[in-house]
């Protein structure tokens, strides 16, 4: 059972994947050099040859002595990329505090960051989370003029978007979210209560994705349709029941996550789009919420999403999958201050990236029971033991820069 589950897995993060692909030399300088002492002869002064001075090696703990404090996100598919940045700033000699003491969402942690409360996070998801470095502190400086964006866990691995019930899109022809607003039959179908309104799950409060959903309504004047907001397992576990039994249900989710696995595009459900992407127009008037704009790549090129038709039917209509998000880049996010104290932390954080296939299995195995502290930990300590290679070419690298 457990070898099937994982070959499905595989078999979807690499589809995933896809999607969002559419979206030296001799040491013997380091030795220290050693010279005699050279005598001249008898008749004259005697003289020293000046020794060379001694290269500094290279520590292997240039942390050592130096405690650091990290946060976490508040959402479980975060959990273990947290570990594993903490395991390996713990090879360096740093003494970290475990993530689960800070567990934050987005609003709190960039603020603890720059107030210098913690030291750094793994889980920012940009473009969207860049709203929460508008906010002005007492100083009259932004949150953002502390932090600092940090390397890739992954780039462009955030693939997310709003999933169907498949068999009730197969029914009624519905490809986008805009359907459901316009079309009384199709909005009936998700009006759980009779008051007219179609409800979709979408985030729990204060992650960001419930404001950037919110924007997307108002944005697509979607006057007939309303965000859930709830703790999301909660609201996952009613839509994964509704569209097991064929039921209608809309719910918004991301990859990396086991989530994906459970509510599966061209297996229960379908990707569904929508007509109009949300701009930086900031419908919402949400303190920076320029930020949700979702039409470009950070490269300014548009968002085109690969994805086949028999997982996001829209792919047939509009020639590409328009999801209305950008695949999220997910990044460490640090203090500036702490960063320019903690070059060898700095140069880790930077060279480290992570696989969100790597990423997705792990959080499978957390989905499966595999969810305590502990054995979250154990997760990360083997993920460094079959990558060692890489690992330590990063450590080498922040070592370096010490």
């Amino acid at each position: 059972m457990q070898t099937k589950r994982l070959t499905k897995l595989l078999l979807l993060l690499a589809a995933f994947a896809l999607f969002a692909a559419a979206c030296g030399g001799d040491d013997g300088d380091d030795e220290a050099v050693e010279t005699e002492e050279t005598a001249a002869p008898a008749a004259t002064t005697e003289a020293m040859v000046e020794e060379e001075p001694m290269e500094e090696e290279m520590s292997m703990t240039p942390g050592e002595g130096v405690s650091v404090t990290m946060a976490r996100a508040d959402w479980s598919t975060g959990y273990f990329q947290a570990q594993v940045y903490k395991q390996m700033l713990e090879e360096l000699g740093y003494e970290v505090s475990e993530p689960s003491e800070a567990e934050l969402g987005p609003s709190l942690a960039y603020l603890a960051m720059a107030e210098g409360d913690v030291d750094f996070w793994a889980n920012s998801w940009y473009p969207g989370h860049n709203s929460w470095w508008e906010p002005e502190l007492p100083d009259g400086s932004t949150v953002g003029d502390h932090l600092e964006k940090v390397g890739a866990v992954f780039q462009g691995g955030g693939l997310q978007g709003f999933l169907v019930t498949k068999s009730v899109a197969d029914e009624h022809g519905i490809t986008h979210i805009d359907q459901i607003n316009d079309d009384p039959d199709i909005r009936a179908l998700f009006d759980s209560d009779g008051d007219g309104i179609a409800e979709i799950y979408g985030c729990q409060e204060s992650w960001t994705c419930d404001n950037i959903i919110t924007a997307q309504i108002a944005f697509s004047g979607w006057d007939n349709i309303t965000q859930t907001i709830a703790g999301y397992d909660a609201m996952f576990a009613e839509a994964e029941a509704k569209m097991n039994a064929g039921e209608p249900a809309v719910i918004y989710t991301w990859t990396p996550s086991a989530y994906i696995t459970q509510i599966r595009p061209g297996g229960n459900a379908y990707w569904i789009a929508m007509e109009n992407v949300l701009d930086d127009s900031n419908p919402t008037g949400f303190d920076g919420g320029e930020e949700f704009d979702q039409r470009f790549y950070a490269t300014g090129e548009e968002v085109r999403l690969d994805i086949p038709a028999d997982q996001c039917p829209a792919a047939d209509v509009d020639g590409f999958c328009r999801l209305g998000w950008v695949p999220a880049d997910i990044q460490v996010t640090a203090n500036k201050e702490w960063l320019a104290a903690n070059p060898a932390a700095a140069a880790l954080l930077r060279e480290a990236k992570l696989s969100v296939i790597d990423v997705s299995l792990a959080n499978v195995e957390q989905a499966g029971g595999k969810d305590t502290e502990a054995e979250i930990a154990q997760l990360a300590a083997d993920w460094i033991a079959a990558n060692r290679g890489t690992v330590d070419a990063w450590l080498e690298t922040a070592r370096a820069a010490a």
